[in-house]
């Protein structure tokens, strides 16, 4: 067993020292029974009472010399004299290589990935007040259509539709799960957007939807809907694999919380669908999942599969996750409507973490009311979830939007990447008769927060990564997971507490702007706004509002000169959208802005080629 620090101090203190004597007893004065010298064999003892000292403890661990320690300097972006370096590395090895033990041996302890850390992130500041409350929500009073005759109409249709014909019985859910299956089967050799189709049991399930549904019991509004799930959330005896090929056999013995809701919902799932490995981009073990609209370039990630089996009409919605821009990028880029919910509304108890702190489960659809439906499904906290909180959804799709004050940034509204079509949002919505507010925030560095992302997600996937497991996934460029885990290693922990204070502050930012105005409408792709928010947890809305033309493939992926993305001429058209950013938990607002900003577009019934 190693030595203990104490231990180490009295083997290494000279001067004078006292024993207690054996057999003293517990309290009382017994100043008489100690002596100066310790018995011969044992190490010298100290005075009783002494504390422990830093820098006392056994030396573990390579040797480091002042040479180490500024080579280590360029790592952290700090400047030592000598003198500094060479105190430093004087007892680094008594000092500060033992704090690695948990990891280094020998008292190991293993953390399971079931175990947070102890600090949570609350984006509730002092003296903002959210709580439980009656959950409402109010869906549009326009009744369905006819149902059409077509299967790729009926496939098309959004939730709202589709649930109104399953309830009226124009429409079995059997009938509905065959379509969606047909067409996953038929397309995901284009998109490679499922990594697991459930066909006989979503069948069996569809079939007893029916049943429940004929013999007067409806769930609600998703009772006999089918989805598909990006594969980080737990699927019982299914797999689930996280798009990475140390995991492509995992198959997990519970559903994740939000599965469970949406099968009490009545939601009969039909695929596990694909996401970038361990939640990056748009590439898979099984390949690169890619864009209906535009098939010479990926879908975007790491909702990958989600964006684009919903786009392509392949299920009713899906649920994505997002830590950095996972809805709102294949949102923007499949043409769909995404929401990212508030930072604990959504309970994560069953899916892959990628970061504690800032991993958000939200629904994916063809349209925005679609979302709120879903959400309005799975909301609310779990046990299994140390950050989810019991909060109230407040939806209304028949409230109107005049008077509601939308806050935008003027300078970012006039360069890349805003678009010609974000201009006429904005201007959309104030002829809709929100009222435009503009705003700002400090010119600070933002991306100073992912010392947070980084630090968390790597030690998400630390056994992975130093037992390179990590050196199995297909993508090792240096802008992918291997490498950005193996550099978290550096990151100074120093920085990690003080991007956590910076955190605060700009919370307190968004605090200050949500008090002039109702929400936000921004360039969904911003790079400020889509790190703060989804830092201070706020809810988005992404929501298809135009069009724009591309002569390049877009990718998630840093450049690569050797190999150039494809390019076009003439150009291509593909769907573009804006986003709205609502108060924490506040939903309901941002629902309402664009579900009549969806409506006055009149863009979102349009369908990629191909797979119509």
């Amino acid at each position: 067993m190693a030595c203990s620090r104490r231990d180490f101090l009295a083997r290494s203190t000279l001067g004078v020292a006292a024993t207690v004597a054996a057999g003293a007893a517990a309290c009382g004065d017994h100043s008489s029974s100690t002596s100066s010298q310790a018995p011969p064999g044992s190490p010298a003892a100290l005075p009783p009472g002494t504390p422990p000292a830093f820098g006392t403890a056994p030396p573990v661990g390579p040797d480091v010399n002042a040479a180490t320690i500024a080579e280590a300097e360029k790592l952290v972006r700090v400047e030592y004299t000598a003198a500094e370096r060479t105190q430093a590395a004087g007892n680094w090895r008594q000092a500060m290589a033992g704090l690695s033990e948990r990891r280094t041996g020998p008292r190991k302890v293993a953390l399971e990935s079931t175990v947070s850390p102890a600090t949570v992130w609350n984006p509730i500041l002092p003296g903002l007040t959210t709580g439980p409350g009656r959950d409402r929500f109010v869906r549009s009073q326009s009744p369905a259509a006819m149902l059409p005759a077509r299967d790729e109409d009926i496939a098309f249709a959004p939730v709202v539709s589709l649930s109104r014909w399953i309830e009226s019985r124009a429409l079995t859910s059997e009938r509905l799960t065959r379509i969606y299956l047909d067409r996953l089967e038929r397309f995901d050799p284009k998109l490679r957007c499922a990594i697991t189709i459930v066909r006989e049991g979503a069948l069996s399930q569809a079939r007893q939807a029916d049943k429940e549904i004929a013999a007067g019991t409806y769930r609600g509004p998703l009772h006999g809907i089918p989805w598909g799930a990006k594969d980080l959330v737990d699927t019982a005896g299914i797999p689930t694999t996280y798009g990475a090929e140390p995991f492509r056999n995992r198959v997990p013995v519970a559903d994740a919380a939000v599965v469970a809701r949406l099968r009490q919902a009545g939601a009969i799932l039909i695929a596990k669908l694909s996401m970038g490995a361990l939640a990056l981009n748009d590439i898979w073990f099984g390949g690169q999942t890619m864009n209906p609209w535009l098939l010479e370039e990926g879908s975007s990630g790491s909702s990958a599969g989600p964006g684009a089996a919903t786009a392509a009409g392949c299920v009713g919605f899906a649920i994505g996750s997002e830590t950095g821009g996972s809805i709102i990028g294949p949102s923007m880029r499949c043409g769909v409507a995404g929401l990212r919910p508030t930072f604990g509304r959504v309970p994560r108890t069953g899916a892959m973490t990628l970061c504690w702190s800032l991993d958000k489960l939200g629904p994916m659809a063809r349209g925005v009311e679609d979302t709120l439906l879903v959400l309005a499904a799975i909301t609310g906290p779990d046990a299994g979830d140390v950050s989810s909180v019991a909060s109230r959804l407040d939806v209304d799709a028949t409230e109107g939007v005049r008077g509601l004050r939308v806050g935008y940034f003027p300078g970012w509204m006039k360069e890349p990447p805003a678009t010609d079509v974000d201009r006429a949002a904005l201007d959309a919505a104030t002829r809709l008769g929100m009222v435009p507010v503009e705003v700002s925030l400090p010119d600070w560095p933002y991306s100073s927060l992912n010392v947070i992302l980084f630090a968390e997600a790597a030690a998400a996937f630390e056994d992975l990564t130093l037992s390179h497991g990590i050196d199995q996934l297909k993508m090792q460029v240096p802008d992918a997971w291997p490498n950005t885990f193996r550099q978290s290693r550096f990151l100074s922990a120093v920085d990690f507490v003080q991007a956590d204070r910076l955190r605060r502050r700009v919370a307190g930012e968004m605090a200050r702007i949500f008090e002039r105005v109702d929400m936000l409408l921004v360039p969904s792709l911003r790079d400020e706004i889509l790190t703060i928010t989804n830092f201070t947890g706020h809810p988005s809305l992404t929501v298809r509002t135009g069009f724009v033309e591309v002569d390049k493939a877009r990718s998630d992926w840093a450049p690569d000169p050797a190999h150039p993305l494809p390019t076009f001429s003439p150009r291509r058209r593909v769907p573009h959208g804006v986003t709205f950013i609502g108060r924490l938990f506040d939903e309901g607002t941002i629902g309402r802005a664009a579900i009549a900003l969806e409506r006055a577009c009149g863009v979102a019934a349009e369908r990629p080629p191909g797979f119509q």
